[in-house]
């Protein structure tokens, strides 16, 4: 039964913006945009944070008026900064976090815009990497692990910011292709080829980016940086061959596969290789 209401929502949704892109094209393009951006779960209260946030010292960066909400638990000079995934936040390091803790490494965890404690209300790649850079300036870590788009931002960063104290970048479940994401949403609402093309040029005008090559296996091209590369065989959120993608290009990384962790990646024996991966 929610399933049949929640396709009746969308293509109700969608049917709307479609007939706004001929009454007002521009209004329609940012409704869209707004759709697709706007993440529907991962904030959290500041007085209901999980006990795992709880634990940690927390920190909030200023950037361009808007708050990065930091956590860390304090280890030795290695620094880890974890970047977590859509509709997220920084407690979905929770399980991998004793992992990291016997490394004896300092850990630090961000919240992206629009998630956590973080300010925001729209999420695209492109700020999440301003985000980051602004974390990475200012803890200086030698190793990042991302899951899932927070994997992709990583690429991203690490592709146009080239950051040399870097040393070793974790990637788990990461999407390659924008295309993909954006062309699913399109379908999933049946809007119709002038918000295609409207959402194209948005993207072009506001963040100088080509959703037709915006793709992690491009960015893995330019990273120099020791990768430890990571996707499971049965993710139905994002197909394994995105993750075989970004592994062919990347040619400083190892790739391996799991079978039957599903999307989330929450393993003993996938936590146990990540931290040899960072010591060795």
């Amino acid at each position: 039964m929610k399933q049949i209401v929640y396709k009746i929502f969308t293509k109700s949704v969608g049917a709307y913006i479609n007939l706004l892109s001929y009454l007002a094209p521009t209004k329609a393009i940012q409704l869209a945009y707004n759709l697709f951006s706007k993440p529907r779960d991962g904030k959290l209260q500041v007085d209901q944070l999980p006990t795992v946030l709880q634990q940690a010292q927390t920190q909030t960066l200023s950037f361009q008026n808007q708050k990065i909400q930091t956590y860390t638990w304090p280890g030795n000079s290695h620094v880890i900064l974890l970047v977590h995934g859509w509709e997220s936040n920084a407690s979905r390091w929770e399980k991998l976090l004793p992992y990291l803790t016997k490394t004896g490494s300092t850990i630090v965890a961000l919240d992206g815009p629009a998630h956590g404690l973080s300010s925001g209300t729209t999420f695209n790649i492109p700020h999440y990497a301003e985000f980051l850079h602004q974390v990475v300036q200012h803890f200086q870590p030698q190793t990042l692990i991302g899951h899932s788009l927070g994997g992709k931002t990583c690429l991203y960063y690490q592709s146009i910011y080239q950051s040399d104290d870097l040393k070793k970048m974790v990637i788990l479940g990461a999407p390659s292709d924008f295309k993909i994401i954006l062309d699913n949403y399109i379908t999933l609402l049946s809007l119709n080829s002038r918000i295609l093309t409207g959402l194209k040029k948005y993207y072009r005008d506001v963040f100088q980016l080509n959703t037709d090559e915006f793709a992690g296996q491009h960015f893995a091209k330019n990273i120099l940086t020791q990768g430890f590369l990571a996707h499971d065989e049965q993710d139905q959120v994002v197909l394994i061959h995105e993750g075989k993608k970004i592994a062919t290009s990347w040619k400083n990384a190892t790739f391996i596969t799991t079978t039957g962790l599903g999307h989330s990646m929450h393993d003993h024996n996938l936590y146990e290789k990540i931290s040899q991966f960072i010591q060795n």
